[in-house]
């Protein structure tokens, strides 16, 4: 019973690691609400996600609303943070488990003194990997919308032929080696977290980056598909976010990815036959 006691016995770390993952669960919720309340009331943009939702219309047949908005350096920088709220919102939650055990792995290591600090700094490595994702994500908006290619308000593309490229290439990459290597690594958080080890906070920085890296590389043409729904549909944000968390948090996620796989692939087909039919 003393032993339990001790400041160093089993019980007194058991209590620690208690506290740690309280204090990591909530900082994980209260990032994740704020995110999604920031998507949902689309601040700063010309319209909320409720909006852009109501309005939704089949895909590739965006509703017309005339000339879109400047892209200005203010609104570069809204496009952008809109984005990444958007990729904090949808992705923190499937990284959970990796930062609790980050978080345990800290606490019984030889830096136990700032156990919490640390996993935050592995959370903002991890969620700088999607913000890199989301720079491109807008650099390849203001593309699409010079070319045409996308509504500027409902941010969406207009073509149910490119569409259903987008699709296909969706489907078909969950089948490469990349896809299935990057998922294996999301699916196995402690043989990351065993192999790429460093120390400090830089390394806990470093090491949520190499992370987050690999979420990336499993889960881009996924956050792709948001291209064909609409940015800012809810529909697709929530189901995108629940399948990336099916995908990586469950034991069938490999078989899950390819049934995914080819449901995306027939999508697309469909949307070209549709496309080709019409014309």
């Amino acid at each position: 019973m003393d032993n339990l006691n001790h400041p160093n016995g089993p019980g007194a770390i058991e209590r620690l690691l208690g506290a740690d993952r309280a204090i990591v669960l909530s900082a994980v919720a209260l990032i994740v609400l704020f995110s999604a309340v920031y998507t949902v009331l689309g601040i700063g943009m010309q319209m909320s996600a409720i909006d852009m939702t109501r309005m939704a219309r089949p895909i590739g047949n965006p509703m017309a609303m005339g000339t879109g908005p400047t892209w200005t350096i203010g609104y570069i920088a809204l496009t952008f943070l809109m984005w990444w709220v958007m990729m904090i919102a949808m992705m923190t939650p499937s990284a959970t488990p990796t930062l609790l055990l980050y978080s345990a792995m800290k606490r019984v290591s030889a830096e136990p003194e700032s156990t919490p600090q640390y996993t935050l700094f592995f959370l903002f490595g991890y969620l700088l990997s999607w913000a890199a994702f989301s720079a491109f994500a807008v650099a390849l908006q203001s593309k699409l919308q010079s070319l045409g290619l996308i509504s500027p308000q409902m941010m969406t593309l207009n073509s149910q032929l490119i569409a259903g490229i987008v699709l296909i290439g969706a489907g078909l990459y969950q089948f490469t080696s990349l896809k299935q290597a990057c998922l294996r690594r999301c699916q196995s958080p402690a043989q990351f977290l065993t192999k790429h080890r460093r120390t400090g906070k830089t390394g806990a920085l470093l090491m949520g980056v190499h992370h987050g890296s690999y979420c990336l590389g499993c889960c881009w043409a996924l956050m792709a598909l948001l291209f064909v729904g609409g940015v800012m549909n809810l529909y697709w944000i929530t189901g995108l976010a629940i399948y990336v968390a099916l995908e990586k948090l469950t034991a069938q996620g490999q078989r899950l990815a390819r049934v995914a796989g080819v449901a995306l692939f027939c999508f697309g087909a469909y949307l070209l036959l549709a496309h080709f039919s019409a014309v």
